[in-house]
């Protein structure tokens, strides 16, 4: 089992590999309190207009706009004011000639009227009004169907649930929401040299901090997350907990080399399990070894041992894929432009990935590297709302310089924006 040779591949080519398989994508139907960052299973389709009647989008005087066509300065024009409606009630009133009805934002337009006459262009008195302007008609009103029709799609198949998605299906009455089921994900940290968080240090021993930073990723996008153990120094043993994990998951991910010593156990398990190995090295830094297999609509995950490696594999690979079981229309990382603010001298043979501190100004968006950026740093991390994505073939880039970011934190400008 000696270690195989590894060919890279581009990363957009990695992405494209495993989007390119055949999942499926199961659905079925949650409480409207319990669907938020869910996927929609289906459109959902208005099931009456909205506005359902004509009604005032302001506090005013309901009027009928022929009334005030002679309207001026020199010459106001005087309502009498027949009845009082709030949001909610319906005037019974027909509208005769100068005559008006008070009205609260949202409420029905009453018979007769087809203009609204804001309050603060008026002059009261006990049961009048003067204005001295004309109004239009149709002036200051919400028509009934202006927003959405009976039959329009107003939440389309493969869109993420979020607050103003709730407010749309709470309006359609929607108590139970059609939605694809997410996937479940095994985490399996592999390597001699790790400890448990729980575990008191040992010479050339480190506690495992990739197994948690990944279910924490996993379970911040809404997963249930399984643990599993390897035995070490053992093939078929690490057979069988893969075989076990693929049986209770649909994604399997292990971080660390499944090895000993120079020979490598993963292209053994893939094979062992009939996986296909859709690449096993990327042109990246970091986490240029990473390994992508899928099996009977499986997903397997080999990402890097270092944690800056294996946070950006999850980034980039595992996110997409799970977007793609659950039939996600927006499948990819969020890119932005933004303006670098130190200088990064590295040369990038490969397509480089720097966790960083992007920040929002009045000019624009800045980004500067989180920290110490070697690929086994795991502080740095904790620091970046973001990843500084850098070229092959690049010679390295100077402050000033116009780069390409990867958001990985959806309220990455959060703190900016409310100062």
């Amino acid at each position: 089992m000696p270690v195989e040779k590894r060919n890279p591949i581009p990363v957009k080519e990695a992405i494209s590999r495993i989007m390119k398989q055949n999942v499926s994508i199961r659905t079925t139907k949650v409480d409207l309190d319990e669907s938020l960052g869910h996927v929609l299973a289906e459109d959902i389709v208005a099931t009456y207009d909205i506005p359902r009647f004509n009604k005032s989008p302001y506090d005013g005087f309901a009027i009928r706009s022929e009334d005030s066509k002679d309207a001026s300065g020199e010459h106001r024009i005087e309502f009498e004011v027949i009845d009082h409606i709030g949001a909610g009630s319906v005037s019974t009133k027909t509208l005769g000639k100068n005559q008006a009805v008070r009205i609260m934002t949202g409420a029905q337009i009453p018979e007769g009227a087809e203009s609204v006459v804001m309050f603060e262009q008026t002059i009261e008195s006990e049961s009048t009004f003067t204005i001295r302007k004309p109004f239009d008609h149709l002036e200051n009103i919400s028509l009934k169907g202006e927003e959405t029709t009976t039959g329009d799609i107003v939440l389309k198949k493969g869109q993420h649930i979020n607050p103003g998605a709730i407010a749309v299906l709470a309006t359609y009455g929607y108590t139970q929401v059609p939605v694809t089921i997410k996937p479940s994900v095994a985490i399996i940290a592999t390597g001699s040299e790790l400890l448990d968080v729980e575990d008191e240090l040992e010479p050339g021993k480190i506690r495992n901090s990739n197994g948690p930073m990944i279910k924490a990723l996993a379970k911040k996008i809404g997963l249930e997350v399984g643990t599993y153990q390897l035995q070490q120094d053992n093939l078929e043993s690490s057979i069988q907990v893969v075989k076990d994990a693929l049986s209770q998951h649909d994604i399997v991910i292990t971080t660390g080399g499944v090895s000993v010593g120079d020979f490598d156990y993963l292209p053994e398990i893939y094979k062992a399990i009939d996986a296909n190995v859709l690449f096993n090295k990327v042109a990246q830094r970091p986490g240029s070894v990473t390994t992508v297999a899928f099996s009977n609509g499986q997903y397997l995950f080999g990402l890097s041992g270092n944690p800056s490696a294996c946070f950006t594999g999850f980034e980039l690979y595992v996110k997409p894929a799970v977007n793609k079981l659950i039939g996600a229309s927006e499948c990819y990382p969020q890119i932005i432009k933004a303006t670098l603010m130190e200088d990064f001298t590295k040369p990038n043979p490969f397509t480089r990935f720097i966790r960083a501190k992007a920040t929002l100004t009045p000019s624009g968006t800045t980004v500067v590297p989180s920290g110490f950026n070697k690929s086994g740093a795991v502080v740095a991390i904790a620091h970046a709302n973001a990843m500084i994505m850098l070229p092959s073939g690049t010679r390295g880039f100077k402050a000033g310089h116009t780069v390409d970011v990867i958001l990985t934190e959806s309220n990455a400008f959060e703190e900016e924006l409310l100062l």
